[in-house]
């Protein structure tokens, strides 16, 4: 498990049409041409932003468009162009302080439901919240920054290990998110669970109290992809040098740019489901609507025959700081589906969002999972 640079979690809108609004600032992050004279010209101290992304997800879905990134973006990007915003569009958008530590986790030789489920109970069981983001090479857990001792200690606790690269933190991230505000930072009143079975019950008691019932998009099916990674195809001795003038060469030369001009057509387009994971030491992850893959081509590797379908859960009545919301629904489906037993758990991921969460599998296991979740949340 690897620490990365605390990253702000941003979240747009509530509508497609909130979604093309933000196209702009969406695609001058994701395309970061110039970006060293845009944080000069607002004063923002911090890494150089025109460079590979750290960390970046932006998602788009029938729920929100979120994105988590840099808290240098926000500043540079994203505030000023929320300022710009009508003040009715303005208060769909929100912005929160808090400050989150990314964890990159690599942990092969465990299917993904139980690899879902041992990465995050320790954290639950610790009290802590938990975004957890799976892609297509490995699994991000964000944390808040400020409990980063307790999240060490309780992933040492249980076997994990740590490497801090400290050269990778920067200056406090921003956040928003679309969930109601907490107020102050004291930790909740109510002490963690003790045992697992008291995380489980206590999860689904919150969420049919706020009244979060699962469901999915009738036609929409995903697949979970990645770019290729062209760093071998590229001939170092062809790369141009630097100019005189003191400009450098474009990050692009580094890049597959058919992927990116495909994720800006798509992004024009307003998908229903797309996202996309930058990180620095693994090649750009999708998970997307299976309907978009003619559009990116050859440009993205995987199992594009996969047949994904995701249940939606809309947190937005939830607190952000709600701990144990992705080991409980993890551990309920590993439980009461015996994805230990049959060995159908490799294909349970977890993507959350500024305001919700989505649970991905089979098309088979998202109907058995549907069938075990929705009378433990459906009031009588």
């Amino acid at each position: 498990m690897q620490a990365s640079q605390p990253a702000g979690l941003c979240m747009h809108g509530d509508t497609m049409l909130d979604a093309l609004k933000c196209l702009r600032p969406i695609l001058q992050v994701l395309l970061p041409q110039g970006a060293g004279d845009i944080c000069l010209t607002n004063g923002v101290e911090g890494p150089d932003l025109d460079a590979r992304h750290a960390f970046l997800n932006i998602s788009i879905t029938p729920i929100e468009c979120s994105v988590v990134c840099h808290t240098n973006w926000v500043k540079t990007v994203f505030d000023p162009f929320v300022d710009r915003l009508p003040r009715d569009v303005a208060k769909r958008v929100t912005i929160s302080k808090e400050a989150y530590l990314v964890l990159s986790v690599i942990n092969a030789g465990m299917d993904a439901g139980n690899r879902v489920l041992e990465l995050t109970s320790p954290l639950a069981l610790a009290g802590i919240p938990i975004l957890f983001i799976t892609t297509y090479y490995s699994d991000f857990i964000l944390v808040p920054r400020k409990k980063k001792d307790m999240v060490v200690q309780a992933l040492l606790a249980r076997g994990f290990e740590c490497v801090d690269d400290e050269s990778s933190y920067v200056s406090s991230a921003i956040a928003s998110h679309g969930r109601a505000q907490s107020q102050g930072s004291d930790p909740p009143s109510t002490p963690p669970p003790s045992s697992l079975a008291e995380l489980q019950k206590r999860t689904f008691d919150l969420l049919k109290k706020r009244s979060v019932i699962p469901y999915t998009c009738d036609g929409l099916s995903l697949v979970q992809c990645s770019g290729r990674d062209v760093s071998e195809l590229i001939d170092i001795s062809s790369r141009r040098p630097h100019l005189g003038n003191g400009h450098r060469t474009s990050w692009l030369d580094d890049m597959d740019t058919k992927l990116y001009t495909s994720l800006i057509a798509v992004l024009a387009g307003q998908p229903k489901f797309l996202s996309i994971t930058l990180a620095l030491e693994d090649a750009p992850s999708l998970l997307l609507d299976k309907t978009l893959l003619n559009v990116f081509g050859d440009s993205l590797v995987g199992d594009i025959e996969g047949d994904l379908v995701p249940i939606f859960l809309d947190l937005a009545n939830l607190p952000l700081e709600a701990t144990g919301i992705v080991s409980g629904l993890a551990g309920k489906l590993v439980d009461e589906m015996h994805m230990a037993e049959t060995g159908v758990g490799s294909d349970l991921s977890y993507l959350s969002t500024a305001r919700a969460g989505t649970v991905i599998l089979s098309n088979e296991q998202s109907m058995k999972a549907l069938e075990v979740l929705k009378p433990l949340l459906e009031k009588e």
